[in-house]
This record gives C-alpha cells, sequence and structure tokens, in this order.
C-alpha cells in the first residue's frame, strides 16, 4: 500500500523561505517520479517540481525556477524541496505525489506530464497548506 507522509509549510511573508518533506514507502523509491503539485485557487493544479528516486537533477516548473530546489534521499525514501524567495502568488495547497515503475529519469519530466491526464500520477497525499503574505 503506498503512502506518503509530507510535512513542512506553514506561513511566511514575501521573500521568505520554508521546507517541505515527504516520505513514501510501500513502492520502489528508485523508480519512481516524485514531488509536488500545487493548487492555487482560481487555477488548475500545476506542477511544481518532480524528482527520480533513482538520481538525477530535479524539473521544475515554470514560476518556481530558480527560486525552489528538490532533492532526494533514497536511504530514507523522502524527498525535500526548499522554497526561497516565496511570493504571494505561490500560496495555495501543495500536494505530495508520485508516480511509480519508472525506468528512467527523464519520464519524470514535468513538460512531457503536462500531456497527460492528471501529469501521470497514481497517489497524492492530503495536501500541505502554504501561505505568503505580502
Amino acid at each position: 500500500q503506498v503512502q506518503l507522509v509530507a510535512s513542512g509549510g506553514g506561513s511566511v511573508e514575501t521573500g521568505g523561505s520554508l521546507r517541505l518533506s515527504c516520505a513514501g514507502s510501500g513502492f520502489t523509491f528508485s523508480r519512481s517520479c516524485m514531488g509536488w503539485f500545487r493548487q492555487i485557487p482560481g487555477k488548475e493544479r500545476e506542477g511544481v517540481a518532480l524528482i527520480y528516486g533513482g538520481g538525477g537533477s530535479g524539473y521544475y516548473g515554470d514560476s518556481v525556477k530558480g527560486r525552489f530546489t528538490i532533492a532526494q534521499d533514497n536511504r530514507k525514501n523522502t524527498v525535500y524541496m526548499e522554497m526561497r524567495s516565496l511570493k504571494p502568488e505561490d500560496t495555495g495547497m501543495y500536494y505530495c505525489a508520485v508516480s511509480t515503475e519508472i525506468p528512467r529519469a527523464s519520464m519524470c519530466d514535468l513538460e512531457i506530464r503536462k500531456a497527460v491526464h492528471e501529469y501521470g500520477i497514481e497517489y497524492w497525499d492530503k495536501g500541505t497548506l502554504v501561505t505568503v503574505s505580502s
């Protein structure tokens, strides 16, 4: 049974930083794409960052490139996301998500996954609220 347990988030002022963590279980971490998506009020769910559990660089949504950094620790089956230079428009629900049985890192590319229903994600957590005040 796949489980995703996220932590972090909260409230911060504009320009501040927050860190999200998500621990996964019940799947082969090294063959997964894991990361975050967000739902901002009035907008469709968007991909924030994904990373391959088997190693490699993260893939980012255009609106967070240069400000957010995703990393993975395959010893702990956990992904982390550092969010810096936060803006009020980053406010929303952040969902940890995973797609399993992925044979190669390139399949975690958000640009490719945009064309797939729900980004091809199989499992989602309940969401963590991030609030950035101006």
